[in-house]
């Protein structure tokens, strides 16, 4: 836990925009394991951190709804299916731009804990 806790530092994120409700919120800031699907891709139902298809410099968080060819490809969608885009709008993404796993909330204090 200490070294998942470490390395996370280095991969934090902030949540923009209510597309992930009620699991994440505008304002919620994350820690990300940068490696923690280095062994194995990516689940369905978990958190994972991408890029924007549509632009490469912002990065989205999503939850894996399905999982394609032997887990090279990625469907993914937001929790707030009336406030998000998801695959439905830019497609599967490759599990090798996966940057890492949202694994915990560090703020604001009222909300801190493990996601997922």
């Amino acid at each position: 836990m200490i070294r998942r806790w470490l390395r996370s530092w280095h991969t934090r994120v902030a949540v923009v925009g209510d597309s992930m409700r009620p699991t994440l919120t505008a304002g919620d800031w994350l820690l990300v394991d940068p490696v923690a699907y280095a062994g194995a891709p990516p689940a369905v139902g978990d958190l994972v951190l991408v890029p924007d298809p549509r632009a490469p410099n912002r990065l989205l968080v999503k939850r894996v709804a399905e999982v394609y060819e032997d887990g090279r490809e990625l469907w993914l969608a937001g929790d707030a299916f009336d406030a998000s885009t998801g695959s439905e709008t830019f497609g599967s993404v490759a599990t090798s731009t996966v940057q890492g796993r949202p694994w915990f909330r560090y703020w604001p204090p009222r909300r801190v804990g493990r996601v997922g």
